[in-house]
């Protein structure tokens, strides 16, 4: 295959003949997918601001120009964000879209692996759960992500295993100027639990795209924890599908994290299909400089009996924007369906924005549901209060900050993170502060 040439390296474009050696060898239902994504690629614009699934996003860049690194760039040193967790279930490293690491010591029955191996060793778990994943024509990143992604990590958790530990993943982008499509699905079986760690992290001032899909199949009974870190260099920019199925009296808790990136966008659908399914999300983030952190969020309630609840808090400074978009959506058979949402978000500086639309589309009756949203500065009350109790001005205001995400960083479900969690959210506030920004 003849390459385009970037700089002194060679790397595939995103064309036809890159799609088609992907193929070589994989099993027919995943050659026929990736046919699909690539023929909704060539079919899709790019989204723009004009879009209003896209509205405060402006993309710098053309995703069909873009290239795919032809070799992983070498490992990332250990970021200090997961070094706590020094108990895990099993880890796996992918770097540039192909996996180059798994250490697998979940339980006896339970697979962790390299999706690139499952597409024909675990065809037979892994088939559904792929195919109920992002559609390709939700936009031009997830056909891209259908047409070009060929590896990532697979966790099958067996029919009532219990793992307590974490499976560790982490998604990292390392090669300049190039778009990576890293790939994580999880299935667990009928009354399984699962715990898992995925943190999305990339090389110094390197400007690159990342376009991660996550899928989670949580079957009738399952219990699964999931907290995603996106801690990229200010210079990458990530767009994210994130797509959940929840089971009869099945329940998810996920816990979102969101620091890095010169736009972090997470386009998360949660479906609550059987009757008692349960969802919980938390979620903090916090933008400086000229980041845009977008987060679009839908919960279909489409189960008798299910509840969910959202609750995310956030902050910009500088120039940062923060975006919001929720919606419940209860279907018709849904009865007796409880569900919230709520976003809080604090503006740090003048030139800092923060847009927050929760919605909700009730289609029956005998439901609960509720939405608020909050967007302003600091309590002036409150400041006022701790400067009279003798604590100068800025001490006081980055207690307020503190205590304004501690609610939040409580309730992740990867307990063993606060701290390094915690000290990152408090390190972006106390540098503005020391700089003058804020």
């Amino acid at each position: 295959m003849d390459f385009p040439s970037y700089g002194a390296v060679a790397v595939p474009s995103l064309d036809r003949s890159a799609m088609e050696e992907l193929n070589a060898g994989a099993p027919s239902w995943v050659v026929d997918a990736r046919r699909r994504g690539f023929e909704w690629f060539k079919k899709l614009d790019q989204p723009t601001a004009a879009d209003e699934a896209w509205k405060y996003v402006h993309l710098d860049f053309e995703l069909e120009r873009l290239h795919l690194a032809e070799q992983p760039g070498a490992p990332l040193a250990p970021h200090p964000m997961t070094a706590p967790l020094a108990e895990r279930a099993g880890t796996g490293l992918v770097v540039d879209g192909k996996t180059v690491a798994v250490d697998d010591v979940t339980p006896v029955g339970c697979v962790l692996t390299s999706l690139g191996d499952a597409f024909t060793a675990e065809q037979g778990r892994l088939r559904g759960a792929y195919a109920q994943g992002v559609m390709p024509d939700v936009d031009a990143f997830a056909a891209a992500h259908q047409a070009f992604s060929s590896d990532g990590i697979f966790l099958y958790v067996t029919g009532g295993a219990v793992i307590q530990a974490p499976v560790v993943v982490e998604l990292q982008a390392t090669v300049p100027d190039t778009v990576s499509f890293p790939h994580v699905t999880v299935v667990a079986e009928p009354n399984s639990e699962a715990s898992i760690v995925i943190l999305s992290r990339s090389s110094p001032e390197a400007r690159l795209v990342v376009v991660p899909q996550i899928e989670i199949s949580v079957r009738d009974g399952a219990r699964v924890r999931l907290t995603t870190i996106q801690d990229l260099d200010y210079q990458a920019t990530s767009v994210t599908h994130q797509r959940v199925t929840v089971g009869r009296d099945a329940a998810v808790t996920m816990g979102e994290v969101g620091l890095g990136g010169r736009l972090g966008r997470l386009d998360l659908g949660v479906a609550l299909l059987g009757s008692g399914a349960n969802s919980d999300l938390v979620g903090i983030y916090f933008g400086e400089e000229e980041q845009v952190l977008d987060y679009r969020v839908v919960v279909d309630h489409r189960g008798k009996n299910t509840r969910s609840d959202i609750f995310l808090k956030g902050a910009v400074e500088d120039r940062a924007q923060s975006v919001f978009t929720g919606l419940l959506k209860i279907w018709p058979d849904a009865t007796k369906t409880s569900t919230f949402e709520t976003n809080r978000n604090l503006v740090l500086s003048d030139g800092a924005k923060a847009h927050s639309v929760p919605n909700l589309e009730i289609l029956c009756d005998d439901v609960m549901c509720g939405h608020g949203s909050t967007v302003g500065p600091l309590e002036e009350e409150h400041l006022y209060y701790l400067m009279s109790r003798g604590l100068p001005e800025d001490r006081a205001a980055r207690l307020l900050v503190r205590g304004f995400f501690e609610e939040i960083i409580k309730r992740l479900p990867a307990t063993d993170l606060a701290d390094p969690i915690r000290a990152a959210v408090n390190r972006k506030f106390v540098e503005a502060q020391r700089e003058g920004r804020v």
